[in-house]
């Protein structure tokens, strides 16, 4: 599980420090300036988070395939195909409403300048999507031969060239125009397509993948195919937007409270997710091994799997709540400019809300590595509902009561969203531990 899971952990750490590159970026901006780029981002996070769920059927779907036949060539050919097909279908949709994006976000009582500003940058950002969503196809097809390590590599250079890109067009240096927001955005549609091109690249040259030709025939359907490749990935799209769209409604919540408040949640926000992509590349990892073994009708490895992946997540995200209580002001430093007007209000606020990621920390952990233990037997439909239930059912009602009608305001709105974590998080494994009453685990 550690050789399987560790390249996947740095490369969701890698993924997720080129947004953080952005948001240090937008503080030193100013406070507006990081407030607008959090609206953008979560508005955005609102349907890329929806296509990488769907795009993470690829994995399951061939580690099920790979674990019943070692040796399967066309019939990994013909998913990886209906992976890029999915990707395309889901991107038109997509770019029409974030388009829009200056509406949504005045729709939902955002402060009109904030707004304006939010909509510029992503109005840039949006064609990241197609480039990125073909970097997951071949991000899973990788992970399901095991063999994630050039994914890691490919990503680790993106995040380089954003940093620079971001450097060149935000703040206008070696002669280009400093664009703001809307250049951030340009340098994270470049990242993907670089993430993209260098995978593809990898595929193409490597004699260990030149043999799928994944490319070949690219144009011919297999209807069937692509029917149980969103029966599989429409569920976990849906799930993990639940997921990741209670704290989008959360970032929207603070709006309504104060620029500071939304402010100093996107600090802690990102900080959150930062550890978060430890616990979903165990869970990534976790899917690999749990899907060969269900495969293959291995029950003994399917329980080992699971086991093996929980253990490591709970670990390491009790470390990382430790460090939360014990040196925020060492995580939050890089995201201010002490000397911008407000940037310590917003600190002494990001803090607080600290102390509530801390104590989050373990069951959101649980509750990824539950769902993607499930994903490697291919259940995906019930772990969809369970999600929505402590999300939206518990979770996003209660942050909104408890940040609107008591006195806890942002703080209220990080208690609600650390209860419905929580209830998710027994629920997964709730389901987990009833899989073989379930018949959920495949006879050998």
């Amino acid at each position: 599980m550690l050789a399987l899971s560790w390249p996947m952990v740095l490369t969701n750490v890698a993924q997720t420090a080129m947004t953080a590159t952005d948001v240090v970026m937008m503080g030193h901006l100013g406070p507006d300036a990081l407030a607008a780029g959090a609206l953008g981002a979560n508005l955005y996070m609102a349907v890329l988070v929806f296509g990488i769920g769907v795009m993470g059927a690829v994995a399951p779907m061939l580690s099920i395939e790979l674990g019943s036949n070692r040796h399967a060539v066309r019939e990994v050919r013909r998913t990886v195909r209906q992976g890029f097909w999915a990707a395309l279908t889901l991107v038109g949709p997509m770019w029409l409403l974030l388009w829009q994006a200056e509406a949504f976000l005045l729709l939902m009582r955002q402060d009109p300048a904030l707004s304006r500003a939010a909509a510029s940058y992503v109005h840039t950002l949006q064609w990241s999507l197609l480039p990125f969503f073909c970097y997951l196809v071949l991000r899973g097809f990788l992970a399901a031969l095991q063999r994630p390590f050039w994914a890691l590599v490919v990503v680790l250079l993106a995040v380089a060239f954003n940093v620079f890109a971001n450097w060149l067009l935000m703040f206008g240096r070696l002669g280009f125009p400093a664009l703001g927001l809307p250049g951030s955005g340009i340098a994270t549609s470049l990242s993907s397509t670089l993430m993209f091109l260098g995978l593809v690249l990898l595929v193409v040259l490597d004699r260990r993948f030149r043999r799928f030709r994944l490319f070949g025939r690219f144009w011919v359907p297999d209807w069937p195919r692509y029917r149980a490749f969103w029966r599989l990935g429409l569920p976990i799209g849906v799930a993990v937007a639940f997921e990741v769209l209670i704290f989008s409604g959360a970032a929207f919540l603070m709006g309504l409270i104060g620029t500071t408040s939304l402010a100093a949640h996107a600090i802690a926000i990102q900080i959150a997710s930062l550890t978060f992509m430890v616990p979903l590349g165990i869970g990534q990892a976790g899917t690999v091994r749990v899907g060969r073994a269900f495969g293959s009708g291995d029950r003994e490895g399917i329980a080992r799997a699971g086991a093996t992946a929980l253990f490591l997540s709970t670990v390491f995200m009790a470390l990382m709540a430790l460090v939360m209580l014990v040196a925020p002001q060492l995580l939050i430093g890089p995201f201010l400019d002490a000397e911008k007007p407000g940037a310590e209000a917003v600190a002494e606020l990001a803090t607080r809300f600290l102390v509530f990621a801390a104590i989050f920390q373990i069951v959101d952990g649980a509750q990824v590595i539950g769902a993607s233990i499930l994903r490697g037997l291919g259940d995906t439909r019930v772990p969809m509902i369970l999600a929505g239930i402590g999300y939206w059912g518990l979770g996003l009602p209660l942050s909104a009561a408890l940040g609107f009608w008591t006195p806890l305001a942002g703080s209220g709105i990080w208690i609600g969203l650390a209860i419905g974590l929580a209830v998710v998080a027994v629920l997964m494994l709730w389901r987990w531990a009833l899989r073989e009453r379930l018949g959920l685990v495949a006879s050998a």
